[in-house]
Order: structure tokens, then sequence, then C-alpha cells
């Protein structure tokens, strides 16, 4: 039963990278309709974050009122309704209002998809379980970059939006008819939750910064690295479909690494060597007909400790104290990854050179391992000593 559960929201969850990469895979089309420069179009990115910033600890506390099933079906209504707007806008202002409420669904999907998951596998192959979870949104993403951008040069730059938006609804309604949740999920807590233990709040924020600055990371290789294949001479599409490589072998590599790290564990050597491989790979990019190697790289070993990464955030936190905590994890998340974008599209417009957006996202990769490093430390003791916890 747990496998055909995690099947369902694999599918549902694709339709959150299909509709996050609309603005990934038009950027050049709104450039030319309206004037955008890069920085705009990276606040345009970014603002598909920028609710996690106000709505994440409301989410988790959500959490006491309504189930996760409704919850989760309303961030995905919430997502097609923010693509339909961005649909129909007239102006920048319009799309950059429907960013804001897909991103919105995208917090309250995400949040509860994840403790959903969370629920059914703790315990027992719970960072391969996450690992097929999150792949599902590079799975939506890499269907974008192809999907989208031929969407957009045929039939212009509102069709990526409409059909993502198509996709989520179709997912919300899945998700509310079909989703059970576990027989032996431990009852509500009828009596006002007391909010996390010192050494939980250490932990949940190290987890989401580690989240962070890896998927601002692959962020940044998705919005700027066909920028730098395009500067080297490659088409347009052509440099989507290469970039989109590295999206589509994660898939694979990053179920097979939650396995290994399931099996074996070693964890922290498994995340000291895809690191260095995603900053090695963001490095190749600036290489001239080093773009294919660069993305077979950076998807079969960068990006393959996705789920061991996300699987941080169910070990971080009790399960009674899930919810509360998984809103904690996602504002200091959402808090990087609104800021990234940004930043990278300022540094491009500020240098005028392509390499200055991928070396900021490889030092993003850099970070993820001494973050993962302190989790451990903190998770058994050694950072600051035993420290004695009471509910």
């Amino acid at each position: 039963m747990r496998w055909r559960i995690l099947a369902l929201l694999f599918a549902a969850r694709v339709g959150l990278g299909f509709q996050f990469q609309t603005m990934g895979a038009v950027g050049g089309n709104l450039t030319d309709a309206f004037g955008l420069d890069n920085a705009q179009i990276g606040l345009m990115i970014g603002l598909f974050m920028a609710p996690g910033l106000f709505l994440a600890l409301p989410a988790g506390f959500s959490g006491r009122f309504a189930s996760d099933r409704v919850l989760a079906g309303f961030g995905l209504c919430a997502l097609a309704l923010g693509g339909a707007q961005s649909a129909m806008a007239s102006d920048p202002a319009g799309i950059g209002f429907g960013r804001v409420v897909s991103g919105a669904g995208f917090l309250f999907a995400t949040l509860y998809f994840t403790k959903m998951v969370a629920d059914w596998f703790e315990g027992h192959e719970i960072a391969t379980a996450m690992s097929i979870l999150v792949m599902s949104w590079p799975f939506g993403i890499a269907m974008g970059q192809v999907g989208h951008t031929w969407l957009a040069e045929v039939h212009g730059w509102r069709a990526p939006f409409a059909v993502a938006s198509a996709w989520c609804a179709v997912s919300a309604i899945a998700v509310l008819t079909l989703y059970r949740p576990p027989h032996d999920l431990p009852a509500r807590i009828k009596n006002r939750i007391k909010g996390l233990l010192p050494r939980e709040w250490g932990l949940i924020v190290l987890a989401g910064a580690a989240w962070g600055v890896f998927n601002a990371g692959y962020v940044v290789y998705l919005s700027f690295g066909p920028g730098m294949l395009a500067a080297q001479g490659m088409g347009t599409l052509a440099a989507a479909s290469v970039i989109s490589v590295g999206s589509w072998l994660m898939i694979l590599s990053g179920a097979a690494c939650g396995q290994i790290a399931d099996r074996f564990g070693r964890r922290e050597t498994i995340l000291a060597v895809c690191m260095t491989g995603a900053v090695l790979a963001l490095m190749l990019l600036s290489l001239h007909g080093a773009g294919l190697a660069a993305s077979l790289l950076f998807g079969l070993v960068g990006m393959a400790p996705a789920g061991v990464i996300m699987a941080l955030a169910g070990q971080a936190v009790a399960p009674e104290r899930r919810a509360f905590g998984m809103g904690v994890f996602f504002t200091v998340y959402y808090a990087i990854m609104t800021a990234s974008p940004p930043v990278a599209g300022w540094l491009l417009d500020r240098t005028g050179a392509p390499d200055s957006t991928i070396l900021f996202g490889a030092a993003l990769f850099a970070l993820v391992f001494p973050i993962a490093v302190l989790f451990r430390m903190l998770k058994t003791g050694t950072a600051t000593g035993p420290v004695k916890e009471t509910a």
C-alpha cells in the first residue's frame, strides 16, 4: 500500500516542477514582450518561493485543523489557479501575482507531501522513499525544460502556464479522492502542542539550510546554465535539452543513491563525493563543448543525494511535532530559495558573464556537506555534548 501511495504522490508532485519551470522556459519571451532584464526574470523565478517566507509556519500549524490530504489538495488547486492567472495576465505584475499564488500552493503541497511520505515510511527505507518523492520535482522540471520551451516557441508564452495548470488541477482531484493515511499513524494530539525541543530547533534549521542551498544551486543551474551554453553558440532549444539531461538522469541516480544510503549508511561520504561532483559539473559548463559532459556528471553524481538530504527533515523532529517542524524547515528553505535567483541574475547583469552565476551555484553546492556534518554532530550530541530532552 505504501508504494502505491508513493506513486500517487510522485505523479501529483511532478506538477510542482512542471509549474515552476514555466518561468525559466519563457524568460526570453517575456524579455521580448515586456523588456524584462535578467534580474527581473530572476525575481519572477524567486517569487514562486517567496510565500514560503511568510506561510511556512502557518502551513505547519494548519495541520492541527485539517487533514494532510485536504491541505495537499488545496496546494495543488492554488498551483493550478496561479498558473491560470499568469497565463491570462496582460503585464508583468499579473504574471508575478500568479507566480505568488502558485508559490503558496507549492508550499502547502510540498510540506504535506513530505510529511505524508515521512509518516508512511518512518523507520524503513525512508531515504529511498524520499529520494523517489523528491525526484518528481526534477522530472517535472525536465518535462518543462523541453516541453515548455517548445510550447512557447509554437504557441506563445501563455501556453506553458496553461498546460502546467491543467496538470496540477488533475493532480488535486487524484490526491483528494485516492490518498489514505497510514493506519498506525499516532493519534492527533488534542492538547496544545508546546513546540519543538531545543535540539529539534537546531536540527530542523540545519536540515532546511542544507535542502535550501542544494536546491538553490540546482535552480541556478537550470535557470542560467542554458544561457552559458547559448553564449558558446548553442541554439536555445538545444541548450535547454542539454541542461535537461541532468534532470532526467537524477531521477534514476537519486533512487539508486537512496537505496545505497538505506543499505550501507555512510551518508556523509555520499554527500562529500556527490557535492564535489556537482561543483565540478558546474565548472565544466564554462568549457566550450563540455555542456553534455557537465550535464551527465551533474545528473549522475551531483544531484543524486537529494533524498538523503531531504530525509534529514524526517530525522530531525518527532512524529507528533512533525507538521510544525516541517513549517520551520520550509521557512529556512524558502528564505534561501527566494534570495538566490535574484542574486544570480544581479551577478549576470553586473558582470555580463554567465560564469559568475555558475560560480555562485557551485558555491551553494559546496555548502551542503559542512551543514550536513553539523547536523550529524548535533544529532549525536558531539557538537554541544549530551542534551537531556524532555517533552
